[in-house]
């Protein structure tokens, strides 16, 4: 196409292609050096699959001395929220993860490979297409809707596939004349590939997650650049991704329907195409079937779920390696205190049939996690969790920090820890009946006795005569057992279980009374180390708490 035509059509272009690619020279890595980006669009919510293929992105360029960048493509302007790129980058940093170049707010960005946000670079993109044009590879559409419409009709009619491509590509036919024609009268237009593909051939990918992979050739007449000078997804994911020097594009395998289209623009463009990499969907069992993790349906697709649920990003990131790569658990246990970004992650151990989310896993890694950090760190986060999520909790941790560090060490430093919470906010009914201000049960989980004046008795007997708060453990249940012992209970589970019809029960049914009575719950931890932290004074109120109950 002559160039005084395809100036009419892309007007105002201040460089040429070759400009551009002296503007972003190859980088100077290592040979082996992984270079990929997170490139979402800001027209929502980054979910927790976003986070999943973001970790293997970072994790895979880092262990590499590559780089990962963020590149926002808001090509798709009519979609986007308000202050879109500063959620998409607090919500990726909220989990830890970071980035080497790209956009760092809605206005600012670091690295010398940008602009990190597409709209921004519109004339690189037309610059391409112009080119495309000059070398009779592209041309311009005055295709109208109701024109695509009735041409898709007539496909469907006459039973062929349906598209934009060879005969029914009407406007790839239109001489120059034509077209200065139409300029002339003022008819919108959109640029598009004059494509070279054969349906007919095959186009062979390698995968490298999922091995070699053959299409046909994309014999679309691919749009380029719609009516408002903008790019569409596609050819502006090809020339980021040549002038970003991007190594590897890790996505999701939604993406896979999409090579025939990216390596078709990239041979078009005279590019090489990166190493694709597409990673397997997060399913999640939903009765006898399983399904892909649902936005609409699944509350913890949502990365705001694990956020107000208290559920700790270590924790979520080590469930994230556990799926991401088939030997991090082996290593994991061969390792539990290094540090996860010390494991080496692979292509060839990510799976290609999708990997089960099983939340039960991931917050029995948690409960794992919270039994072996230390009771300040359990203090500091469940607080932090806390004053965002439960202003009243906060204030009760404040205000009783001292006793709600030594709750949270009760059997946390030993061989085998308490795994009583998965996530923060299970902290409060776990340990509510520890705040003295809070405690006035309405019920008591009363166990095997149950009849009130039996209660009373044991209670009455174990603190005129069995109560010492100057009692080390030893000595605490061995008194526990005296009383058994006076009130006709069972003081040795050995004798209990030859001849349970002497006894009135056991001193595991008095204990439960104890627990019961002072806290209202029958399970808790160490009852010693409950009844140190709450004091003489205040277990005599509790126990008259229950006599008036």
């Amino acid at each position: 196409m002559k160039s005084e035509l395809v100036e009419r059509l892309l007007p105002g272009l201040t460089h040429d292609r070759e400009y551009y690619e002296k503007l972003y020279p190859e980088r100077n890595l290592g040979e082996k050096a992984i270079v990929t980006r997170y490139a979402p669009s800001p027209t929502g919510f980054v979910h927790i699959g976003n986070i999943f293929q973001l970790y293997i992105s970072s994790k895979m360029a880092r262990q590499t001395g590559g780089i990962v960048f963020l590149r926002i493509e808001d090509t798709d302007q009519e979609r986007m929220v308000e202050n879109g790129i500063s959620k998409i980058i607090r919500d990726v940093e909220s989990f830890g993860l970071t980035f080497d170049e790209g956009a760092i707010s809605e206005t600012e960005e670091k690295g010398a490979y940008g602009p990190y946000i597409q709209s921004h670079r519109k004339e690189i993109y037309q610059t391409y297409a112009k080119d495309l044009l000059l070398k009779g590879l592209a041309y311009p559409d005055f295709t109208t809707k109701e024109e695509l419409e009735k041409l898709r009709k007539e496909q469907e009619t006459s039973k062929r596939r349906i598209g934009y491509y060879g005969k029914w590509a009407r406007s790839r036919f239109l001489t120059e004349e034509e077209i200065e024609e139409k300029l002339d009268a003022g008819l919108p237009y959109i640029i598009r590939l004059k494509s070279t593909g054969d349906f007919n051939r095959k186009v062979v990918v390698e995968d490298a997650i999922r091995g070699k992979l053959e299409f046909p050739e994309d014999d679309i007449d691919q749009v380029l650049i719609k009516n408002d000078g903008l790019p569409t997804y596609h050819f502006a994911h090809a020339i980021d991704d040549h002038l970003m020097h991007t190594t590897h594009v890790i996505r999701g395998d939604e993406w896979v329907s999409s090579l025939p289209v990216h390596i078709g623009l990239h041979n078009a463009l005279g590019f090489t195409p990166p190493i694709y990499c597409h990673i397997p969907p997060l399913n999640k069992k939903d009765g006898n079937s399983i399904r892909k993790l649902s936005k609409r349906k699944d509350p913890e697709m949502a990365v705001s779920y694990y956020h107000e649920m208290g559920i700790p990003v270590t924790a979520v990131m080590l469930y994230l390696a556990t799926v991401s790569n088939s030997n991090f658990e082996e290593w994991y246990l061969s390792h539990p205190k290094e540090d996860i970004s010390h494991f080496e992650m692979s292509f060839d151990k990510i799976g290609t049939s999708g990997a089960l989310f099983d939340m039960e896993k991931l917050l029995n890694l948690s409960r794992n996690y919270l039994s072996q950090i230390s009771a300040t760190e359990m203090y500091e986060n469940t607080l932090e969790w806390a004053k965002k999520y439960n202003e009243k909790f906060a204030s009760l941790l404040t205000k009783n920090k001292d006793m709600a560090l030594q709750f949270f060490n009760i059997e946390r430093e030993v061989e085998k820890p308490r795994k009583d919470y998965a996530m923060y906010s299970e902290v409060y009914d776990g340990m509510w009946y520890m705040f003295n201000d809070e405690f006035n049960p309405k019920e008591y989980e009363w166990q095997k006795i149950t009849d009130k004046e039996e209660i009373e008795t044991i209670l009455k007997t174990y603190m005129e005569s069995f109560y010492d708060e100057n009692d080390n453990e030893e000595d605490w249940f061995n008194k526990v057992k005296d009383c058994c012992d006076a009130l006709g209970y069972a003081s040795n589970m050995k004798e209990y279980k030859q001849n349970p019809e002497n006894f009135k029960g056991n001193v595991a049914d008095v204990s439960t009374v104890l627990r019961v009575a002072f806290t209202s719950k029958s399970r808790t931890p160490n009852l010693y180390d409950i009844m140190k932290i709450l004091g003489k004074d205040e277990i005599e109120r509790r126990i008259e708490l229950v006599f008036k109950s």
